[in-house]
């Protein structure tokens, strides 16, 4: 895996103003409240504003994803409870405010610093911008997937706008529109960073600036075009991108040297922790995931007897045997009652995470892609277009990537709670793709359950808003939920609603998507 050393400059901060009518603020940039910065400097703001929602952190795993889309996907084991399935508040404003518009109000002072150089001055910065650019779609591609509309080319440019409050209420993108921005903007960005000039002094500076990728504009080039692999993917079936996912795809694997794509770990593009006494740790995984009564880091059932089944080398790693037997691997039963479920939990009877590995990790990294979702991407393509023995070897080196990835994470642990890892045997990979529900074989449809499936296990807890929206994507792989009749909302719902202050604050534009606001409208890309 990437290893190094870095100092990370101090990123210029945005502070809120406290005013009434301004709560607004709250989502968007104070003008008043900016302290003078540079382009270097607002691109690590941009990194650095978000970075605990990257980096397995408190307000992500606990806020977000453990009354969501940890139990959603079934990627942990969950207590069924009362209004399981309704999207709570805190978790949408945490995700819409803290998360990704907190992150973006600084992407537009970006903008606006950029945008007020000269000529010469901003080609200088241009790697800036480029990289910039590529990161916040990634994280607009999630928020998408998750509201569907979502403000967008008018947001976040209160300061742009001299202060002007009014004129900065944004209206909202539609989804096809903003996916259609992206890709057209991440292709033209491919192809300009197979080109572009940087000065040895601003490359010294973005070397220095850049954490994820630590001025390597190789490793951008590959996380430029495995992005676009990712979203043209993502809607590949919808009728009016699925010849352009087809084409630009194709255009991808088959110019390596134009559109170069994450191909093995050590090109993984993430967030890797280097020092506990930085800013960038994972300390707040354990309150995150782990938390006391919260049942939070429980295995699944259906994880858990797919890895049993078939001898997974990947369970040992991922989970702690049982307590009441100290040999068995366990999950919860997702069909069970609450009662049963925290019995069985309460009594040893089911397996933890493994924690030296997981939420004791605190140098666990953040992912933003990996090498075996981009082959998970690709075994899809090409079993898609019918070529059968493409797909295969994209899907078995999907699986052997994962593997080496797991493994590699609970090396970098200095927590030692679970014991000692078993070291990964010669043939333990070999023997689990020949094993019966993991083999390459059969029609179509079932290979698209062992993509689907070994996809599902890679993202597990770590990538959770790709697993979702593929999950949703492709009805796969079958997961059953116990329905809550109690409530409305019986099972888990299909998109997020968008938080109470877009109703109160953005009240003319929010009426435009407010048929919308419900969890039962799909995103565009969910045919299914």
């Amino acid at each position: 895996m990437k290893k190094y050393i870095y100092i990370m400059l101090l990123a210029v901060t945005v502070t809120f103003t406290g005013c009434q009518k301004a709560d607004f603020a709250d989502n968007y940039a104070d003008p008043n409240k900016i302290a003078e910065t540079t382009v270097p400097k607002q691109f690590t703001g941009i990194l650095a504003t978000n970075r605990d929602y990257v980096v397995p952190n408190y307000n992500n795993y606990f806020i977000i994803y453990r009354p969501t889309l940890l139990p959603w996907t079934q990627a942990a084991g969950s207590i069924n409870g009362l209004s399981q399935y309704v999207v709570g508040s805190a978790s949408v404003n945490e995700q819409w405010n803290r998360n990704y518009y907190r992150m973006f109000q600084q992407y537009r002072e970006l903008e606006k610093v950029y945008n007020g150089l000269p000529e010469e001055e901003q080609a200088n910065n241009r790697i800036f911008w480029l990289a910039a650019n590529i990161y916040v779609f990634d994280h607009t591609q999630k928020m998408v997937d998750l509201f569907g509309y979502i403000p967008f080319s008018d947001a976040g440019r209160l300061s742009q706008n001299g202060g002007d409050y009014l004129s900065s209420l944004p209206a909202y993108d539609s989804s096809q529109e903003i996916y259609t921005s992206m890709l057209d903007q991440l292709k033209a960005f491919a192809d300009e960073l197979n080109t572009i000039s940087i000065s040895a002094s601003t490359k010294t500076v973005f070397d220095t600036q850049d954490y994820i990728n630590h001025g390597d504009i190789t490793l951008w080039k590959k996380y430029c075009n495995s992005l676009r692999l990712r979203i043209l993917n993502r809607v590949s079936g919808v009728s009016e991108f699925s010849s352009r996912a087809d084409s630009e795809i194709s255009d991808i694997l088959g110019n390596s040297g134009s559109y170069p794509i994450v191909d093995a770990n050590d090109e993984n593009i993430q967030v890797e922790v280097v020092d506990l006494d930085s800013p960038i740790n994972s300390k707040g995984f354990e309150n995150g995931f782990g938390s006391d009564g919260w049942y939070t880091n429980f295995a699944g059932k259906k994880m858990v007897d797919h890895m049993n089944d078939n001898t997974d080398p990947r369970i040992r790693v991922f989970f702690e045997p049982a307590e009441d037997d100290g040999v068995s691997y366990r999950g919860i039963n997702p069909l069970d009652d609450g009662t049963a479920q925290t019995t069985a939990a309460d009594n040893g009877e089911i397996s933890l995470f493994n924690r030296s590995a997981f939420n004791q990790n605190e140098f666990f990294p953040g992912v933003l892609i990996s090498a075996a979702e981009v082959n998970f991407i690709k075994a899809e393509y090409y079993l898609r277009g019918g070529n059968d023995a493409m797909a295969q070897t994209a899907y078995e080196t999907g699986v052997e990537q994962s593997t080496e990835w797991y493994y590699w994470v609970r090396t970098l642990s200095a927590d030692d709670v679970s014991g000692p890892l078993t070291p990964l045997g010669a043939t333990e990979v070999a023997d689990y793709l020949a094993s019966a529900d993991v083999v390459w074989s059969g029609s179509d449809a079932d290979k698209m359950k062992l993509i689907a499936t070994e996809k599902w296990i890679h993202y597990g807890v770590v990538q959770l808003h790709e697993s979702w929206a593929e999950q949703r994507r492709l009805d796969l792989p079958e997961l059953e939920f116990l329905p809550d009749n109690a409530n409305t909302q019986s099972l888990p719902p299909v998109r997020w609603l968008y938080p109470d202050n877009e109703r109160s604050r953005n009240t003319e534009n929010f009426q435009a998507v407010s048929s919308m606001d419900n969890m039962t409208t799909k995103i565009f890309w969910d045919i299914n």
